[in-house]
């Protein structure tokens, strides 16, 4: 019996992919339990008034190692682009200014597919200096990869997008 050439090959892919089980710091399991509680984890940690640390080390608990924040950029010639960024990166760069200004970001819609062990969403959100705001000063869309190991949900992904006048939120998902 003749292997084809490229089975050894295959099998060790598929033997790395095999042994890549997620591993991060432990997570409150109330925050990893389920897609709802997971994306408000999300939410509750970079949110807070002005002058409160944020639970970085809970931040951290959410994501699988390798995870990644895409938020796309609009340069002042209107050139449309991204930057990818680690959760820690996030903390360190986006952390004292959320922690300075006072920063509240709440999802107001949410559309979700799920398929076996993976899930992804649209949440749409809205973003406050304080929760007295009565408008927010930005809204847009984040949208969430996520992953169950089957013991609890993890942050794979997150990329996101602002609105912005050439760039209104669809009706469908802001809700209603």
């Amino acid at each position: 019996m003749h292997l084809p050439r490229a089975l050894p090959l295959v099998l060790l892919v598929a033997g790395l992919a095999w042994a890549a089980p997620a591993t991060a710091q432990e997570a409150d399991p109330a925050d990893v339990s389920s897609i709802d509680a997971i994306v408000t984890a999300v939410y509750d940690v970079i949110s807070g008034p002005a002058g409160e640390a944020r639970d970085w080390d809970r931040w951290r608990s959410l994501f699988i190692p390798e995870a990644r924040l895409i938020p796309t950029v609009v340069n002042p010639a209107g050139q449309v682009g991204y930057r990818v960024i680690t959760p820690e990166e996030y903390a360190q760069t986006s952390g004292p200014y959320l922690e300075e200004n006072g920063f509240f970001e709440v999802e107001v819609a949410r559309v979700t597919e799920e398929f076996g062990q993976i899930a992804h969403l649209f949440s749409t959100y809205e973003s406050r200096r304080t929760l007295e705001d009565e408008e927010p000063f930005a809204r847009g869309i984040n949208s969430f990869q996520l992953f169950n190991d089957g013991h609890r949900w993890w942050v794979v992904t997150i990329m996101w997008d602002a609105e912005r006048p050439t760039n209104p939120i669809p009706e469908r998902y802001i809700g209603g």
